[in-house]
């Protein structure tokens, strides 16, 4: 087939193409006089915005009522459906309620246990009903919800099947979802023992940041989040692990809240570090389209360990135990020095994460590598540290080395590494 075989189709009929493919133009393509093949290349502009924003819940503020409209009917009132974590609605359902009534928000409240055990289609199905009862507009009332990752990956798989695709608003509660869940474009729910097997890519219109709900977090669930931000600084941010290192006892403590100046200006700049971090790494390739993400680290062993180990692990902790298992596999090959090995698994102990489970097993590790090379599309394109800041892909990791990683990893339990 040659170029001239190639017509184009736009207001004023068909034509030939004028661009090479190689530059793909949108456009309706036809590829013979006869006109019964087509080729139809198109584009979204995608565009979503992450907002840091102090105590989103006061009257006076309109962050969580700027998405969306009432249409523009005189004497309409904006209508909005919430979706809220149980334990949220426990602790803050009061100001919840009483932001949108000070607002004249015609609102329903859709509250949720979320967990990883419910993370299900039962879940999803049980918010899609509740949707439909209320009754939204399409584009112009958006889904809000606000909760930790697991209820916002629900409702962002909800809000991207629901009329093929509902605007919805992110409020994260959870150290964990500011810094990952919340800013990235992916939801997703469990199905057949594995983690977010079902899921598609669609990002909320907004994402409001509000770090004040750390403040009723548990200490282990902040734990649980820095495992997410210690991610980003061994792969990519060495002033970001410094900073760890040094302060993440304190942020721990202080729950981000700024209790000290100190506090103020080490939780600032790691959360802002680790966002930016992670949002360099997805915009360029928020599809997956390449599937060597430098952000997948800590998690090729994780979803099986931490699906076998439920509820015994959260999900920050079992992505730490991949990580400490591959910093030690790292080492081994080189990549990373005894010193600095040593150095990080201390940091992960002073953030309280785990370091080791039983679940390392060589037949665990085995399934849960496999199934990470189908989701690779066919190779391990596995990250490893290389330095703390750094990091390079491997397709060779074998079941050998795997076990003696293993044995390396345990044999540095029990005992202060590094003194």
């Amino acid at each position: 087939m040659t170029p001239s075989d190639v017509l184009r189709s736009n207001a004023n009929g068909l034509h030939s193409a004028s661009a090479s493919a190689a530059q793909e133009p949108s456009g309706l393509f036809t590829f013979s006089q006869q006109v019964d093949s087509w080729v139809v290349r198109t584009a979204k502009p995608v565009s979503y915005e992450i907002r840091v924003t102090d105590d989103v819940l006061d009257p006076s503020r309109t962050d969580l009522l700027e998405a969306g409209s009432s249409g523009g009917r005189p004497g309409t009132r904006a209508r909005r459906f919430v979706v809220v974590d149980a334990n949220v609605d426990l602790l803050h359902g009061d100001r919840i309620r009483a932001y949108f009534d000070h607002s004249g928000v015609d609102h329903r409240l859709c509250v949720v246990p979320a967990e990883e055990s419910v993370k299900s289609f039962e879940t999803a199905a049980r918010i899609v009903q509740e949707i439909d009862d209320f009754g939204i507009a399409r584009r112009q009332e958006p889904v809000v919800v606000i909760g930790g990752g697991v209820l916002m990956d629900i409702v962002g798989l909800v809000s991207s099947l629901y009329r093929r695709g509902t605007p919805f608003v992110r409020v994260p509660t959870t150290l964990i979802g500011l810094v990952d869940a919340g800013v990235g474009a992916k939801t997703g729910i469990n199905f057949n023992g594995h983690k977010n097997r079902l899921g598609t890519y669609f990002p909320a219109d907004l994402t409001l940041l509000d770090r004040c709900f750390l403040n009723t977090l548990d200490r282990r669930h902040i734990s649980n989040g820095l495992a997410e931000i210690l991610k980003i600084a061994l792969i990519k941010d060495e002033g970001l692990f410094r900073l760890l290192e040094r302060h993440g006892g304190l942020l721990l403590e202080e729950k981000f809240q700024g209790l000290s100046s100190t506090g103020e200006l080490a939780g600032s700049e790691t959360l802002r570090r680790a966002i930016h971090g992670m949002l360099e790494e997805l915009q360029p390739n928020l599809w997956e389209a390449q599937l060597e993400r430098v952000v997948d680290y800590g998690h090729t062993f994780s979803p099986t360990v931490e699906m076998r180990a439920l509820p015994e692990l959260l999900h920050g902790e079992a992505v730490c135990v991949d990580m400490a298992l591959t910093t030690v596999l790292a080492q081994r090959r080189g990549m990373v020095s005894e010193a600095d090995r040593d150095r990080v698994l201390t940091t992960m102990r002073a953030l309280e994460l785990p370091t080791w489970n039983d679940l390392l097993t060589g037949e665990i590790l085995a399934t849960a590598l496999q199934d990470t090379v189908r989701h690779r599309d066919g190779q391990q394109r596995l990250p490893l540290p290389v330095g703390i800041g750094g990091a390079a892909f491997v397709n060779d990791v074998t079941a050998r080395e795997l076990a003696d990683a293993v044995a390396d990893l345990r044999s540095l339990q029990g005992r202060e590494v590094g003194r």
